[in-house]
């Protein structure tokens, strides 16, 4: 056995650093400086997001008052509805917007329930009002006034660009 190892001298204990955990100031700005470029990035994405619903909304109110035209039309037709409620000269088509909504009554129905097309006129999400473009079968194609003689089709009014680069109000 050998000789007992001498006793090592006792290593002064640390004290506690006096700075505090956490971030550099060169920290701080790099991520703040990340969070910045990615926030420019998705800026952008979230206008055209926002501008594809609202076309959305458009092309779903234009094909719902169509498809309710539409309707209304294949009523007359089909001699559902007619007499005080059909206009002559209308060519079956409805007199306003207002009339898909209100309904009409029904021929040969004593009960006087009426036919409804619409449950409302609906929202141009291009203009923000109920407010649309309106065309009478008797107008030309490329009319901006409409006749006031019955509701054959309807745009939207709004002459801004869309996404894919045609006007609203052609739509």
């Amino acid at each position: 056995m050998g000789a007992p190892r001498p006793a090592s001298p006792r290593r002064p204990t640390r004290t506690r650093s006096l700075a505090v955990p956490g971030f550099t100031f060169i920290e701080l700005l790099v991520v703040t400086a990340m969070v910045a470029v990615l926030a420019a990035a998705v800026l952008p994405l979230s206008k055209v997001t926002m501008q594809r619903q609202r076309e959305a909304e458009l092309r779903r109110g234009l094909r719902d008052m169509r498809t309710a035209i539409d309707r209304y039309k294949d009523a007359v037709t089909l001699q559902q509805i007619g007499g005080n409620n059909v206009e002559a000269g209308s060519e079956g088509y409805p007199p306003d917007l207002d009339t898909l909504v209100e309904g009409v009554e029904r021929m040969n129905d004593a009960s006087g329930t009426k036919l409804k097309f619409l449950r409302r006129v609906p929202y141009d999400p291009m203009t923000r009002s109920t407010e649309w473009g309106l065309r009478s079968y008797q107008d030309p194609s490329d009319a901006t006034t409409w006749g006031g003689d019955n509701v054959y089709d309807v745009y939207s009014t709004s002459g801004a660009t869309a996404l894919d680069g045609t006007k609203y109000n052609e739509w």
